[in-house]
């Protein structure tokens, strides 16, 4: 890798409207969706941005008094004024706030059933020539994704109400690993799909 600098961004802004309660502060194991996946980031990023916008005091009050020292060292929460326009701009926001990166780990918050092997694995994925890494399952994609210097340029120079699907086909070359980990396609979007997770 030209640059072997990482950072995670974990998008935490949205009002968790069809879940019912806020997303990032739900319990996993023990541990809110946040600080769960933020530690999951750190052990294979450099630092883990998180965007933020509805409650954003909520989250930063729940890392701040639940994790250690070094953890909140290496996290920069970052507030997106126009969360309400969709995740487009909390990504955007977030990758404003990266410097000297040559890749981005880019994650929703509602997958904390990602094992930390996962993350591991996914980062040795990482070679030069692709632009656009993504893990898939018997031919399905799934998420996080990993994005290297061309997305990132191509998403900071794209207008607001751009999307990541756009720039996915603006001469991007991606690299699908095909790995044995079903929980790359968590979309826990209610309190059904909550208590398939915690059961």
């Amino acid at each position: 890798m030209e640059n072997s600098k990482i950072y995670g961004i974990l998008l935490a802004a949205g009002f968790s409207g069809r879940m019912g309660k806020f997303k990032p502060l739900l319990n996993y194991k023990g541990k809110s969706f946040v600080r769960t996946i933020t530690e999951k980031l750190l052990a294979v990023c450099d630092e883990v941005i998180i965007v933020t916008g509805f409650n954003s005091e909520q989250i930063e009050k729940e890392l701040k008094e639940n994790s250690g020292r070094e953890t909140i060292s290496k996290v920069n929460f970052v507030f997106n004024e126009n969360y309400r326009t969709g995740m487009f701009t909390s990504l955007k926001k977030g990758i404003q706030n990266c410097s000297g990166t040559g890749w981005v780990l880019y994650h929703f918050i509602d997958q904390p059933t990602l094992p930390f092997g996962f993350y591991e694995e996914f980062i040795k994925q990482i070679e030069d020539g692709y632009d656009w890494i993504q893990p898939a399952k018997e031919g399905k994609n799934g998420h996080p994704v990993l994005f290297g210097k061309k997305v990132i340029e191509k998403i900071v120079a794209a207008p607001d109400d751009s999307s990541l699907r756009e720039i996915s086909r603006a001469g991007i070359t991606k690299k699908y690993w095909e790995c044995g980990y079903s929980q790359i396609f968590d979309d826990l979007d209610d309190i059904e799909d909550y208590n398939k997770i915690i059961c």
